[in-house]
């Protein structure tokens, strides 16, 4: 795309002070008024202002092309300038039937969804469900321009004048958002949940862990079988955080899956193990330019306050004998691929390579957009100082350290011919079969023995209707039992 950028005014509406150049890639957009070039009276609808000053927010930098194009620069994460994925915007002052194009010019990966049919979401002050932008108006490409940057344009028309609208690269999960959420489950009073302040990060942000189990059930006589589950060591990957919901959502519930699971298993989750780095609306890395799960095996307290205080805690929960930690899963989100599927570790036993493949076998049962062909097995020196890698490493080989990935776009389903776009609450639904299927893999092993009837709608475990509702840890007693109740599939 050739063109020629002409000289742009770029204004701060509360300072009054143009802005631009690289400088301005230090911190994000504050209702940045954005003018044609040369114009020097009051602001006029249709002159766009854009603001990144918020939670999660990231917007650089805007440079005026024309009337009706502007290039958009993500801010770096912060400490490290080679992260640049995230972004998180409003839009201001638009007027009616006012047709833009917005290109994102400086990405810092070249592979992308955006390739393959994704596209940004958006919401405005009158629809406030994010919905994602038709892929039509979506290109991505190398462009001469901008050092040969990959660039994401998209194409939107503003229809009400009244309206913000705001963009952001996926669904964000913000860390008000776990907190609200947090405090409404404690509100509650259940007694088989606990909250607790395992640290601070180093801006002094909460660094929560729950414990889902059922005390009054757990036999002090046995071994206590043990799941801890991490989410959002990457900021900018919030559907970990929609997934990890899902997981406590059917954890705490009155399912009777979730209640025979907390009658003999304890949960430990710690659902945003980089609070800062959500905050600041980082792609990868913490406040200060780390990317936490490269340095799992010696983080240090004060800069890696709250890995230090995870790993402190696993290390701990390892070397007591009355504890078996069986699973530990790391929830990620994928930028290049589709589907669920997940890693593990590679093992010369052959039956311990069998064994760590039947946890992601289930979960391919359970959920549709769950991929066992897209699941892999590495030891990949790059990712030695990952969780799973680290803990797999640390932990006995009766437990299983995998990272669980969901990708930012679509799933494609067993039959399908198209990718289907997730949703928020498919994410959470992807959770929510990720708890269950814990069942499955200890009825699976004889380690836990229960008759009731555990049936679960076939829509709550498919979500689109084009699979069986196979319940989960159903075996041909319970298929019978269903029968002469009259359930049906």
């Amino acid at each position: 795309m050739e063109r020629k950028m002409e000289e742009n005014t770029v204004r701060d509406v509360e300072t009054g002070v143009e802005t631009g150049g690289e400088d301005a890639l230090v911190g994000n957009v504050n209702k940045l008024m954005v003018s044609p070039p040369g114009y020097s009276g009051g602001p006029r609808k249709g002159h766009l202002l854009f603001d990144a000053c918020f939670e999660s927010g990231n917007l650089g930098r805007v440079d005026y092309i024309s009337e009706f194009e502007f290039d958009l620069f993500i801010r770096p994460d912060t400490c490290n300038p080679r992260f640049r994925v995230w972004f998180n915007f409003t839009v201001e002052n638009v007027r009616e039937t006012q047709r833009v194009i917005f290109n994102v010019v400086n990405f810092s990966k070249t592979k992308s969804l955006y390739r393959d049919g994704m596209s940004p979401v958006v919401k405005s002050t009158s629809r406030p469900k994010w919905y994602r932008l038709p892929a039509k108006n979506v290109y991505y490409y190398r462009c001469p321009d901008h050092r040969r940057n990959y660039v994401m344009s998209f194409a939107f028309c503003f229809d009400r004048e009244d309206d913000v609208y705001h963009f952001a690269y996926c669904y964000p999960y913000t860390y008000s958002r776990l907190q609200h959420y947090l405090a409404s489950l404690e509100r509650r009073n259940l007694p088989y949940l606990q909250r607790e302040q395992l640290g601070l990060s180093v801006q002094q942000r909460r660094l929560d862990l729950l414990t889902i189990t059922n005390t009054e059930h757990l036999d002090p006589e046995r071994e206590k079988k043990l799941v801890f589950l991490t989410s959002r060591v990457h900021p900018g990957e919030s559907p970990a955080s929609f997934i990890c919901q899902g997981v406590i959502d059917f954890l705490v519930s009155q399912h009777p899956v979730a209640q025979i699971l907390r009658d003999h298993v304890i949960f430990k989750i710690v659902p945003m193990l980089n609070p800062d780095g959500v905050y600041l609306g980082n792609y990868r890395c913490s406040l200060m330019g780390f990317d936490l799960n490269r340095h799992w095996q010696d983080p240090s307290p004060w800069a890696q306050p709250t890995l230090h205080a995870v790993k402190q805690l696993i290390v701990q929960m390892n070397q007591d004998p009355r504890v078996s930690l069986e699973f530990y899963i790391d929830v990620h989100a994928h930028s290049t691929m589709l589907n669920g599927f997940m890693y593990g570790n590679v093992f010369e036993d052959e039956e311990r390579v069998q064994r760590q493949a039947v946890f992601p076998r289930l979960l391919c049962q359970n959920a549709p957009d769950f991929s066992f062909s897209n699941t892999s097995f590495n030891k990949d020196m790059v990712k030695a100082g990952t969780g799973r890698r680290f803990l797999g490493g640390l932990l006995d080989d009766t437990s299983y350290c995998y990272t669980l990935e969901v990708s930012f776009y679509s799933y494609m389903t067993a039959g399908g011919t198209a990718p289907v776009p997730y949703t928020e609450e498919t994410y959470t639904k992807l959770g929510r079969n990720v708890a269950r299927t814990f069942l499955d893999y200890y009825k699976l092993n004889n380690l836990i023995k229960d008759n009731r009837p555990i049936h679960i709608q076939s829509s709550e475990v498919a979500g689109n209707g084009n699979r069986k509702g196979n319940g989960v840890g159903r075996d041909a007693a319970d298929r019978e039992r269903e029968k002469s109740q009259g359930v049906r599939h």
